[in-house]
């Protein structure tokens, strides 16, 4: 994949998946600005393997739920490589898991903000930037199709949100600027290791027909790929990546 030249944009980009990503597609020859929330350390590292293989990168804390931070993303990215062509949001979160008696009002807001709102800012900001041919890849999930594991109802209606996002904002910004998204089965991430016992983990590889768990690289490639124009013809779809799981 060739995207020389191209601008783009990773959100939740200090760790896992959003990392691979931002590298993924230094790789293939975009200039990355790297969004994070908390993990300083992953994007900073990214930002120095990047430049260090001849890519050229940034790092920038902010908290996509704020739409005054996801304002200020964008604006440096414009000023600092001249444009945007390329967003990958992968900002989101289980945050807790609530079975329904204790799934408050508030945590059901905090995740539909992390997940579904934070998408909605960072596209109302970036699309004016952007231009025909350009792309939109968001991560969603296996929850948004089956509803999720115990505990992850807040979690799994946001992440359906996102997948209907995906389809209405296709619809919306094609021909021009293509919307995808991937959903992710487990994973190897910090996410299953704080949400997940471990023998779920391996439960869950076990059933998929490739027996094992997916790896951050491994959605990474498929991001690129849907951002690259090997992908001209794919919009408004979201597209499973989970081993075998589910079948959609």
């Amino acid at each position: 994949m060739n995207l020389k030249d191209k601008v783009a944009i990773v959100t939740g980009g200090g760790r896992d998946i959003g990392r691979a990503t931002a590298i993924r597609l230094a790789e293939a020859g975009c200039k990355v600005a790297i969004n994070y929330h908390s993990s300083a350390e992953g994007a900073d590292s990214a930002v120095a393997e990047i430049k260090a293989n001849g890519g050229d990168a940034f790092a920038l804390q902010g908290d996509m739920t704020q739409e005054h931070e996801v304002a200020e993303l964008v604006k440096k990215t414009v000023d600092t490589f001249g444009g945007i062509n390329i967003v990958a949001h992968v900002t989101g979160g289980l945050v807790a898991r609530k079975p329904l008696p204790e799934l408050t009002t508030e945590h059901w807001h905090n995740v539909m903000n992390l997940n579904a709102t934070s998408f909605l800012f960072v596209c109302r900001a970036a699309v004016p930037h952007m231009s025909e041919g350009d792309s939109i890849v968001v991560t969603a999930s296996q929850a948004g199709r089956d509803g999720g594991g115990p505990g992850s109802l807040a979690y799994a209606a946001s992440k359906g949100a996102v997948m209907t996002m995906t389809r209405g904002l296709a619809k919306e910004l094609g021909p021009n600027i293509r919307v995808n998204s991937v959903c992710p089965g487990m994973i190897d991430t910090d996410f299953h290791n704080t949400f997940t016992k471990p023998e779920v983990r391996t439960n869950v590889a076990n059933a998929t027909p490739l027996k094992r768990e997916g790896s951050s690289e491994d959605v990474a490639n498929l991001m690129c790929y849907l951002a690259s124009s090997e992908a001209a013809f794919i919009t408004g779809a979201n597209v499973d990546i989970n081993g075998g799981m589910v079948f959609s």
